[in-house]
């Protein structure tokens, strides 16, 4: 049990960060749009990050650094062409959120019915290009292998035999983080009622993204 314990504990220091994957998952949260799809792939990304950490992937990392240059440049292509989208939607708006008491389901938009209260529809966007940008911003994360391979993997190995206890509790961390994240951020929605709420929201999540965008190239230049 301590060692399980330890593992939750590791994995909640690891993961309770803002980063790319966290703001997108409370974004998607907030939005109540495609959550549990979300929420399961960050969750099982991360079940086989940390497996492949303890079962040894951390050596061949070790061994070839390159692979996390490579890993670097290209997330940080990624999180900057999306912090792009994020500050033209600031710049443009057009997002509120409409909510009704009755509706349980909540998007972005506006609608109106029959009797004139406002009431929620749900945004056009499709589950394939979410799935594909949680992905993206899971797997194209160089701090992913650092951290979940390497660090967590290396210091799995210091229990034995019950390495996979460790394991068993990180990834429990990470289903519990990504579960409270995902769809407690609803009860954000009451302050997102508006366009301007969404714009400052929207231009919080661009200067993150460009952020850590410019904080993963920089080492590549800098040596």
């Amino acid at each position: 049990m301590l060692t399980v314990l330890a593992g939750l504990g590791l994995g909640l220091s690891l993961i309770v960060a803002i980063g790319a994957q966290n703001v997108f998952v409370l974004r998607q949260g907030i939005r109540r749009e495609h959550v549990l799809a979300v929420v399961i792939v960050c969750a099982v990304s991360d079940a086989v990050l940390i497996a492949a950490g303890v079962a040894g992937l951390g050596f061949l990392l070790q061994a070839a650094p390159w692979l996390v240059v490579v890993a670097r440049v290209a997330g940080a292509l990624f999180l900057f062409g999306y912090g792009l989208l994020a500050a033209r939607r600031a710049w443009r708006g057009g997002e509120v959120l409409a909510v009704d008491a009755s509706s349980p389901a909540v998007g972005t938009g506006t609608g109106r019915s029959a009797g004139g209260t406002a009431t929620a529809t749900r945004s056009g966007t499709r589950l394939a290009p979410v799935l594909l940008t949680v992905l993206a911003l899971t797997w194209l994360n160089p701090h992913v292998y650092l951290d979940t391979v390497l660090m967590l993997g290396s210091i799995a190995a210091t229990h034995g035999e019950q390495r996979w206890l460790f394991a068993a509790g990180a990834i429990l961390a990470s289903v519990l983080w990504f579960t409270a994240l995902g769809f407690g951020a609803r009860y954000l929605g009451r302050w997102l009622r508006t366009e301007r709420s969404w714009r400052v929201l929207d231009a919080v999540i661009a200067v993150i993204m460009v952020a850590l965008a410019v904080s993963l190239i920089l080492p590549v230049f800098g040596g």
